[in-house]
């Protein structure tokens, strides 16, 4: 049995081993402006399952000289941005927790992902099982106390070892400061956390978790000074110490702030998303309702959704 591959409007016939059960997932992401449809047979019944080959040999089509157009043109910076938008989408998907959004949305992220490696592997720069072989001896490496029976007693001995080893790797070269191997893009909250962690295993940090809330006191204060001022800049600078050691907080709560956030974040929605429904099925808005409706309404909807 074969499927068919419409690209540029020419008919393009293939084996079944190179589209099998894929016609859903590729319809949906890649199809960024130019045209290219899968069609096929098979069902999710197939006997020989798919495994990550056949989406390569797809790529190498949607690559290839029948190829989609936009596929074609891509290169490393501009799948690195479409991946960038995948993972957020897979973030939002575990937030919400719906297994099959997520498996989706975990498609995407792999999807691109072995596009940047096809990319590469054109160039002749590394294919996909050097990429494998790597990140397996790292792994390895790095976890000496799983495959080399080295014992590590206490989690902070196993964060003194990873950082050793990582060292090691780098041939006893060190950093100018352990912050410099921090990506500089990350988010703001994301890259805090990681700061506070890399100066905390370095032993600047508090005692405990009461040491930190008596900063925030400390920060909260300044803030509110900086406000009876009214020096805009110093607003900015000492509501951004607060994020910060808000940061450290979370850390010392074995809580990552970035998923709290988020999990906050998506709770409003839900909560709004209520309200907003409610009042557009009685034909009111947020707008036109009162501050007691509102009220009511959001309490609501804490009980309704959470």
């Amino acid at each position: 049995m074969a499927s068919l591959c419409e690209s540029r409007g020419k008919p393009l016939w293939l084996p079944n081993k190179y589209v099998p059960n894929f016609h859903i997932l590729l319809w949906r992401t890649i199809h960024h402006g130019g045209y290219i449809k899968i069609m096929s047979k098979q069902d999710n019944k197939e006997k020989n399952p798919i495994g990550v080959d056949d989406l390569v040999k797809v790529i190498k089509v949607l690559r290839g000289e029948d190829g989609c157009p936009w596929d074609q043109k891509q290169d490393p910076k501009s799948i690195m941005a479409c991946l960038l938008d995948e993972s957020y989408e897979l973030a939002d998907a575990i937030g919400a927790g719906d297994p099959d959004h997520i498996c989706e949305e975990l498609g995407d992220v792999l999807f691109q992902l072995l596009f940047l490696v096809e990319l590469f592997c054109e160039k002749g720069a590394f294919n996909m099982e050097k990429v494998l072989a790597v990140v397996k001896e790292k792994m390895i490496r790095r976890h000496p106390h799983i495959f080399a029976g080295k014992k590590v007693g206490t989690i902070e001995e196993l964060y003194k070892q990873w950082e050793k080893i990582k060292l090691e790797e780098k041939g006893g070269k060190k950093d100018i400061s352990i912050l410099d191997s921090i990506p500089k893009g990350l988010p703001a909250l994301l890259r805090a956390y990681k700061v506070s962690n890399k100066v905390g295993r370095a032993g600047f940090d508090w005692n405990n978790i009461s040491e930190v809330m008596k900063k925030v006191e400390e920060e909260w204060a300044e803030f509110n000074v900086a406000l009876s001022l009214k020096n805009t800049d110093d607003i900015a600078l000492e509501f951004g110490d607060i994020l910060f050691t808000l940061t450290n907080v979370a850390r010392f709560a074995n809580i990552h702030p970035e998923t709290s956030f988020l999990a906050s974040i998506l709770k409003f929605e839900k909560r709004y998303k209520f309200m907003e429904k409610y009042l557009l099925d009685n034909k009111q808005t947020v707008e036109t309702a009162t501050a007691l409706e509102i009220d009511k309404l959001w309490t609501k909807a804490k009980e309704n959704v959470g």
